[in-house]
């Protein structure tokens, strides 16, 4: 079999998401989402002798792909617990952050991982093997409301109750075990025309519930104010609308909901303010790399 490190594909909008750290040459940055190492190597390439890098990948497949550079430090771990360990490692600010949320394109190509439409698999879909709650968990022991708020927050299924209880109905009889048990339980629901991309919104719902994705993002964003030093850069892709909603939230008001919270004098106090506007990929990029047909890079500075 290929080592992992062979079968990371390119990382998306590279060079803007970079540049919008607008790297300082002794600067210390935070790679959220090292994945094959793209991202975290362009970072390295800015940065001098006194930069550091600090990476963070929940799966263990990432550490394949470690950099050998003494200014760099890969953590296997969640990025929702971001503060904890720089702490650990004697960080209190860093000049940048850049996350690259979604599933990598190693993953995607594990078959045994569950993630793919392509492949047969058991139901997994977990980033990280050290957690407990898999796919399997998830369309075996949900009820119905559970499955249903799952396929239309994270699915953006019109159909999601009819969805969840045709699951529901169908594991009465047997246990949904695979990908392919799956799909022939929802069959009903994939009109040939559109098979593989319903199906990708019934995985997507599934994986982000499986590794608490939107909870993780939340947690993430709101511990970079405290950890980013003034004028620092937080740049940030996107593939999901409900991911890039929540991030243009939080740059515009410091929170997820609502409308910044004022002081006696009417005055707000948003942690961030925008640099630019929304940045997609070239139709170039897209060409090269159909992971990047989706993708959403916003950046923001701390002020």
């Amino acid at each position: 079999m290929k080592s992992p490190r062979t079968m990371y594909h390119n990382p998306v909008l590279l060079k803007e998401s970079v540049d919008g750290l607008r790297i300082k040459k002794d600067g210390v940055y935070v790679d959220v989402t090292f994945g094959g190492g793209g991202h975290s190597k362009e970072i390295l390439g800015r940065l001098g002798d006194e930069g550091k890098l600090f990476a963070f990948d929940q799966d263990e497949d990432a550490l394949e792909n470690r950099i050998d550079d003494e200014r760099f430090v890969l953590i296997n771990e969640n990025f929702r617990y971001i503060k904890q360990f720089l702490k650990f490692y004697g960080i209190r600010k860093v000049d940048g952050i850049l996350g690259d949320f979604g599933v990598s394109s190693h993953q995607f190509d594990q078959a045994e991982r569950g993630f793919s439409t392509r492949f047969d698999s058991d139901l997994d879909m977990r980033m990280s093997t050290r957690n407990r709650l898999t796919a399997h968990d998830v369309v075996n022991t949900y009820d119905s409301s559970e499955l249903q708020r799952i396929l239309f927050q994270y699915g953006d299924l019109r159909n999601a109750k009819a969805m969840a209880s045709t699951l529901i109905e169908y594991r009465s009889v047997e246990p949904i075990n695979t990908t392919a048990q799956l799909k022939n339980a929802l069959q009903g629901f994939l009109p040939k025309h559109k098979e593989h991309k319903i199906l990708a919104q019934i995985y997507q719902a599934i994986r982000i519930e499986v590794n608490q994705e939107i909870e993780a993002i939340k947690e993430f964003l709101m511990q970079t104010p405290e950890i980013m030093d003034k004028g620092g850069r937080l740049s940030i892709i996107s593939y999901h609308s409900l991911e890039d909603r929540l991030v243009k939230r939080f740059i515009r008001a410091g929170q997820f909901e609502g409308d910044p919270e004022k002081d006696f004098y009417g005055n707000t106090s948003e942690p961030f303010k925008k640099v630019g506007g929304l940045v997609v990929p070239s139709k170039e990029e897209i060409r090269m790399n159909n992971r990047a047909r989706s993708a959403k890079l916003r950046i923001a500075e701390r002020i």
